[in-house]
């Protein structure tokens, strides 16, 4: 039994009510290839050409015939899908027998059991050009009411590519985005934990982060996410030997050893900061302060070369 032939009308509207929530852009593609081969009356096989940057692919088929068709002109980089896409005009071949334009392309085409095509130029973005290709087994198959009808349609798939396109480039910067923003807030975090071990400004806390990242061949994000671990008690596997203020020796590339003097921080008069013999961490114990000199340190000499037999003391 023949298949009846979806009315244009209603494959029109039913391009109209995709949600561009539910689909996405790749979806679009492959539902308008389908209603495209369900408007026409006679069988055929439909495929939709995207071309960015000057390199064309195809994005949606009903067969493999089709792609297989595509993909021919892609390899010779010439062929009607690709004119159609460039100048957005329709490219018609009504018989394969005697195609003189491609005839690679045609030869290929009649030993699959094609004898006919039409290519619909489909203007999606600035950056994006696309067409509609059909293919049809019998010879003279798009007459010029098939042509304007196939037309029509390509013009409201075209603009609910477009819509489908932005729809989905729009999701992808709001998601980069959101992305930044929370590496933009690890780094922050990471920038004011290095301000107040260091006693420095925010250019000079980025500056280290930027240069352990290089020196680590590791990202911003990943250096201070790891900083950021680390003072939350946290520390990941590699958080040890990459970050600022755990490993002295970060101009040389080397741990510094015990007996290598330690700068102190930039605060004015400020002796906080240590390093212990046994231990390779900062820590925050402060310097002893020297003895004042004491009152009774003569008395105390005294007292000690008295005899202990004249220090005794008896009741009696």
């Amino acid at each position: 039994m023949p298949r009846l032939p979806t009315d244009p009308a209603s494959a029109f509207a039913e391009l109209g009510s995709i949600k561009l929530s539910e689909v996405d852009f790749d979806e679009v593609l492959q539902r308008v290839a389908e209603l495209a081969k369900r408007v026409l009356p006679m069988p055929v096989e439909v495929s939709v050409t995207l071309i960015r940057g000057g390199a064309g692919h195809t994005a949606a088929f009903t067969s493999e015939v089709a792609r297989d068709m595509d993909e021919r002109q892609y390899a010779q980089g010439r062929g009607p899908c690709l004119e159609a896409a460039a100048s957005g005009d329709v490219v018609s071949v009504p018989d394969l027998a005697i195609e003189d334009r491609w005839p690679e392309w045609a030869d290929r085409g009649r030993k699959q059991g094609l004898r006919s095509s039409v290519s619909i130029g489909l203007p999606i973005q600035e950056a994006v050009v696309g067409a509609l290709n059909v293919y049809a087994h019998t010879a003279e198959a798009f007459d010029g009411e098939t042509v304007t009808v196939l037309e029509t349609f390509a013009a409201y798939a075209a603009v609910a590519l477009s819509n489908a396109q932005l729809y989905d480039s729009t999701a992808s910067l709001a998601q980069q985005m959101r992305e930044a923003m929370v590496n933009r807030a690890v780094i922050e975090q990471a920038k004011g934990i290095l301000m107040g071990e260091r006693r420095c400004g925010a250019t000079e806390a980025f500056a280290i982060l930027s240069k352990v990242s290089q020196d680590s061949n590791r990202k911003v994000r990943d250096v201070a996410q790891a900083l950021v671990d680390r003072a939350a008690g946290h520390p990941g596997p590699e958080d040890h030997p990459a970050l600022p203020g755990r490993v002295r020796g970060e101009t040389s590339g080397r741990a510094e050893g015990p007996d290598e003097r330690i700068p102190r921080c930039r605060a004015p008069r400020c002796r906080c900061w240590r390093r212990t013999q046994s231990r390779s961490t900062w820590t925050g114990r402060s310097l002893p302060r020297r003895s004042t000199p004491s009152t009774t340190a003569p008395r105390r000499a005294r007292r000690a070369r008295t005899p202990a037999s004249a220090r005794t003391w008896s009741p009696t």
